[in-house]
């Protein structure tokens, strides 16, 4: 009888020790979480990082942030990704320069048993922990379709392309690509697309080249990006064009670019920078504290119907786009206040 009591006991502690070592991890300390951007330089960026600072958990100090800044450089990213591991970050948010070189991140980030959450741009895998997005092909299709429209189904059109193997450049180009396609066949033709690498300063001389190359036939500008269409629309103006004789459109819905909606020389179709990042922020603390987390941004009440938080265990959260309008532009505006 001793014997089979020592042995149930022996086997209840085996099984109180599994389900211990077993329970969600209790963390102490400010959450590390290593933030890695593509580059700094352009608005959407930063205010990506400042909707990071601006996070109730950053605040408060129950996050500690980490920005990294890849100047532009897959290899930089995938590097600074090492430095976030070999420093004990908890979470990795990675923006990632391009659609392949960068999956080496979730790699890196998976055998260190870090949750790793991409957002605003995607990888080519299914690896990462989730990820916090908008559909670039949708962005693409909305942008496209805008300047076909107000060119009354017909014309010439030129793309400024994002940097080439940049899940934004492709993503978007399929969906503006999905927008001719909607028209008889020939009724839109694509007279010069290159990338100006999200760029105003890059976009103004390849649009100054194009409007003399292809002087009068100009009838729609495609950025796809706010910068680049803005850049375009410089180029209009520093060679004397008339930017009302154009249909021009880009994505993000950056400062100058809700103004430049306002003044009517331009569409513009806003990606949530906020949205994207505090919704990575929530999604990645999820991961690191376990069920009894809760959401701490508010952009699940702003796009509620939309957006479901669903446990913070969804594989992909799609940001829903805002189309910038004369009538939305000054409260889009005061937002950035």
């Amino acid at each position: 009888m001793k014997s089979i009591t020592k042995k149930l006991f022996a086997a209840l502690a085996i099984v109180l020790t599994f389900q211990v070592s077993h329970a969600e991890p209790k963390h102490d300390g400010p959450v590390k979480i290593a933030v890695l951007m593509y580059g700094m330089k352009a608005e959407f960026v930063q205010l990506m990082e400042r909707a990071a600072y601006d996070y109730p958990g950053v605040k408060s100090g129950e996050v500690e942030l980490t920005v990294y800044d890849g100047r532009y450089d897959p290899l930089v990213q995938n590097n600074q990704a090492e430095t976030a591991i070999r420093t004990g970050h908890d979470a990795i948010i990675i923006n990632p320069m391009d659609f392949n070189a960068n999956i080496d991140v979730v790699t890196m980030a998976n055998d260190a048993g870090i949750p790793v959450i991409v957002t605003n741009a995607r990888l080519n895998t299914d690896e990462m922990t989730a990820e916090v997005v908008s559909d670039d092909v949708e962005g693409g299709y909305l942008e496209g379709k805008a300047v076909i429209e107000a060119m009354g189904g017909s014309g010439n059109v030129i793309i400024l392309e994002g940097p080439k193997g940049g899940s934004g450049e492709i993503q978007r180009g399929q969906g503006i690509e999905k927008a001719i396609a909607e028209y008889p066949a020939g009724s839109i033709k694509i007279l010069e697309r290159k990338t100006a690498n999200w760029s105003r300063a890059e976009a103004l001389p390849i649009m100054e080249n194009w409007l003399m190359k292809h002087r009068g036939r100009i009838n729609g500008v495609i950025g796809q990006n706010d910068e680049m269409a803005l850049g375009a629309i410089e180029a209009i103006e520093s060679t004397g064009g008339d930017v009302s004789d154009y249909a021009i459109a880009g994505i993000d819905g950056v400062t100058d670019a809700i103004y430049a909606v306002k003044d009517g020389k331009m569409t513009s179709i806003l990606q949530d920078a906020r949205g994207q990042m505090q919704g990575s922020l929530d999604v990645a603390l999820r991961h690191v504290l376990g069920p009894d987390f809760q959401p701490e941004s508010d952009i699940w009440e702003q796009y509620e119907g939309q957006l479901e938080w669903n446990d913070g265990m969804s594989k992909r959260y799609d940001i829903p786009w805002t189309v910038v309008t004369i009538e939305n532009a000054d409260a889009l505006l005061e937002m950035r206040n």
